[in-house]
């Protein structure tokens, strides 16, 4: 049986990848405490100890809007550290397949949708999280680098908004689904006559629940592929207002929610072209309210175990 070995297990997409990827592999995810991804040791004993034949990078600094645009220090460091520090444990490892997990940030914000791979490094990025984005390409850069000089296999998978159980429920950290969630039922829970959220609502995004991402890498793994960069999405969008009102339901909150224009909204519409990954044989299963009330549940199920 393969070994897969998962860095950023304990998150949103390792613990997804976990439940799907135990069925056929034997899997190492380690957490936070057991391997320090800050410290390219650590990184390299764990590869060398434990020898896997796969290694998915799903480890990242992330976060909403709030906490890209005030933390821009932090984003673009620490998953500068943690690419780097992978990169650096496995260029003697050519054998090694290695899924490196980014994000669709990284596409220039005026680039034409839905977004091609070809369209990367085609003009600016979105300047409320372009640290985080620079530090994505970067690791793709370091993967195509990789593989011509040091001969290893590395794919690039850029995935669109994920959204699932064991996500970051924060109410200041948080992506846009869980933080709605989160906000919207401490609302319903506190009686709040009305609910506040960030921007117009009018700008659209794309979303992918979390288990149709591992299914994908699944597939991912066990075929030979010749591309190094590669979207994923559902390839529908919705408006962040849209969005709001259909958790609204799924949360059963009767409040009024109010836009707060004063706020950025961040790029006003961003949509995967998913076409090169579609053509190898995936396809989501998931569709957005279905799984934003597998996500609920999970959360209320959960609430008493989370961060703040």
């Amino acid at each position: 049986m393969n070994k897969v070995l998962i860095f950023g297990g304990a998150g949103l997409v390792g613990s997804s990848l976990q439940r799907v990827l135990n069925k056929n592999y034997k899997v190492l995810a380690p957490i936070r405490s057991e391997v320090d991804m800050f410290s390219v040791d650590q990184v390299k004993k764990v590869v060398e100890e434990y020898k896997p034949q796969i290694i998915i990078n799903a480890a990242a600094r992330v976060g909403g809007i709030v906490a890209n645009n005030t933390e821009r220090g932090d984003f673009i460091m620490e998953n500068l550290k943690i690419n780097i520090n992978l990169f650096e444990s496995i260029k003697s490892n050519s054998d090694i397949k290695i899924v490196n997990l980014g994000s669709s940030c990284i596409y220039p914000k005026n680039a034409p949708n839905p977004l091609k791979e070809d369209s990367l490094m085609t003009g600016p990025l979105e300047p409320t999280n372009s640290p985080y984005a620079i530090a994505k390409i970067t690791g793709i850069e370091i993967g195509r680098a990789y593989n011509i000089q040091y001969g290893t296999n590395v794919i690039n998978l850029m995935p669109t908004n994920l959204y699932g159980p064991n996500d970051n429920f924060s109410e200041t950290r948080s992506h846009v689904i869980p933080g709605l969630i989160r906000r919207m039922n401490d609302a319903k829970v506190n009686n709040d006559t009305s609910f506040s959220i960030w921007g117009s609502g009018n700008p659209l995004r794309e979303f992918l629940y979390v288990d149709d991402l591992a299914n994908a890498i699944s597939l991912l793994i066990e075929k030979d592929i010749s591309h190094d960069l590669i979207n994923i999405g559902s390839g529908q969008e919705i408006s962040i207002k849209d969005l709001a009102m259909v958790i609204k339901k799924i949360v059963n909150y009767e409040g009024t929610l109010i836009f707060d224009s004063s706020k950025p909204d961040g790029i006003e519409r961003k949509l995967l072209d998913s076409s090169l990954m579609y053509s190898l044989g995936w396809k989501p299963s998931v569709a957005l309210e279905e799984g934003l009330s597998k996500t609920f549940e999970w959360f209320i199920n959960n609430q008493e175990n989370l961060k703040t």
